[in-house]
């Protein structure tokens, strides 16, 4: 291993100046180096003077470098500056990065990216707190990327060392985000790597050790197989993502995690962005644990619900449930749906019944093999099946345009997970509808959603064309 590898993350941090007023302010790091505001020169972290190679004697790759398209500038994307706006462009970011950005269409920054950007950018520690689809994945995303631009690692390197890791409860989340970030760094020459359970370990290993892989994407589990066997260390990770906190919290994930943030550097000497949908008292406990002085943003939604989504809450028994569901599934408007049921049993048994009624319906949940939920959703995406019966679990890393019905079989448990299954319809502008059944057996469930939600919901009998 080269000698004092150089980082922009220094042993020893300052104190920053005083609170932003749009988050809580947290002290910077001592040699701030990002291009986003006035730096200061880059610290070293200190590092062994030499390192063996690991055992299994694990090659050194140089970096191949990708073409970056260096003969683009931003100015090949013009956005016009808008009062009470941020533009990426505002932001400093490297060219090879607005490219990505620009190709991808991205012109001004949600909420939580306005508010987030200009903190991690110059590598303070994050909490947030915001719903899926505010563009959280982006935030860090673009974090990670920047630094590794700023500062890039001369000379040779081992392979499975990331320099970055992101950890998320579901393997489709993790695939989401992955392929969001291949699109972001098409033209940084970065490495993205993804480690799910259920896959292939050989092909995922075989990446991990041809490849210098910049940034890694993994599930808790998948993760600690690849720590177990040392085809993966984390004691040069710089910065760590933890996304989802909460569902890995419900999950029973966090044992697990912690095992993962002890491989990686202390707190003192990493960058740690943690994002959650809720502040319960756990995830504090656990975010001060994890994070150094971090600065916490929370993006409270215009509304719990989307308005884009359309509500309905339908009076149903247990026995007619099933026969609604059906001919709700043969009406012309049903063009793309989503079924949600609580537990994996429900779920199997629903996909069954679906197909014996000649409906193209396929399943997501956690005890489906990954390459076929991959396959599922794929064709889910390009519209050969039009029906998903889904568990929470699985329904978490669903993000496909056009779904034009979310069906809750069940009222979820947790009114939250009620938010996360609607908002799989009505997204990238459309409109959607949402159809929730509620029986005898869970319609106790429905003030809890409602005080959540901060609105009544309208319960109606099903038309009758929905009883034949």
């Amino acid at each position: 291993m080269i000698k004092g590898l150089v980082n922009r993350i220094s042993g020893k941090r300052e104190e920053a100046a005083g609170p932003a007023a749009s988050v809580t302010q947290a002290p910077g790091r001592d040699g701030s180096h990002h291009t986003a505001a006035p730096a200061s020169a880059a610290g070293a972290r200190e590092t062994p003077a030499a390192q063996a190679p690991r055992k299994g004697g694990k090659r050194r790759r140089s970096r191949k470098r990708a073409n970056t398209g260096s003969s683009w500038s931003p100015e090949d994307f013009s956005v016009a500056p808008r009062e009470g706006e941020t533009r990426f462009h505002d932001l400093g970011l490297r060219n090879e990065l607005m490219h990505g950005i620009a190709d991808l269409g991205f012109q001004y920054c949600s909420p939580i990216q306005a508010s987030i950007l200009p903190h991690t950018l110059q590598g303070h520690d994050a909490i947030g707190k915001a719903q899926t689809g505010t563009g959280k994945t982006a935030a860090f995303l673009i974090t990670i990327f920047n630094d590794m631009l700023c500062n890039p690692l001369e000379g040779e390197r081992f392979v499975g060392e990331p320099r970055a890791l992101v950890i998320a409860p579901t393997r489709e989340l993790v695939m989401q985000i992955a392929a969001d970030a291949e699109e972001l760094a098409k033209y940084t020459g970065l490495q993205v790597a993804t480690l799910i359970g259920g896959m292939d370990y050989q092909k995922q290993l075989n990446r991990l050790h041809t490849t210098v892989v910049d940034l890694v994407v993994a599930t808790p589990g998948r993760l600690l197989d690849f720590m177990g066997r040392r085809d993966l260390y984390l004691d040069h990770v710089e910065i760590l993502v933890l996304d989802e906190a909460d569902r890995m919290l419900d999950m029973g994930f966090i044992p697990q995690v912690k095992r993962i943030v002890r491989a990686t550097p202390q707190k003192e000497h990493r960058q740690t962005l943690l994002f959650s949908a809720t502040f319960t008292q756990d995830i504090i406990n656990l975010s001060q644990q994890w994070t150094y002085h971090p600065i916490t943003v929370e993006i409270e939604p215009e509304s719990i619900a989307t308005s884009s989504v359309d509500q309905k809450v339908y009076l149903v028994s247990s026995e007619q449930r099933y026969r609604v569901l059906n001919n709700l599934l043969r009406s012309e408007e049903c063009t793309s749906v989503i079924v949600f049921a609580n537990r994996r049993d429900q779920v199997r048994r629903l996909h069954e019944r679906l197909r014996k009624s000649g409906v193209a319906a396929g399943i997501l949940s956690g005890e489906i093999p990954q390459a076929k939920r991959t396959r599922t959703l794929e064709q889910f995406k390009q519209g050969d099946i039009k029906v998903l019966v889904a568990t929470d679990v699985a329904g978490r890393g669903i993000h496909v345009d056009g779904v034009s019905h979310v069906v809750n079989y069940n009222l979820p448990e947790d009114p939250e997970d009620y938010v996360h299954r609607i908002g799989r319809t009505g997204r990238a502008g459309a409109t959607g509808v949402s159809i929730s059944f509620a029986s005898e057996d869970d319609a106790f469930l429905l003030p809890d959603l409602e005080a959540l939600l901060g609105t009544s919901l309208e319960c109606t009998h099903p038309p009758e064309a929905l009883l034949v």
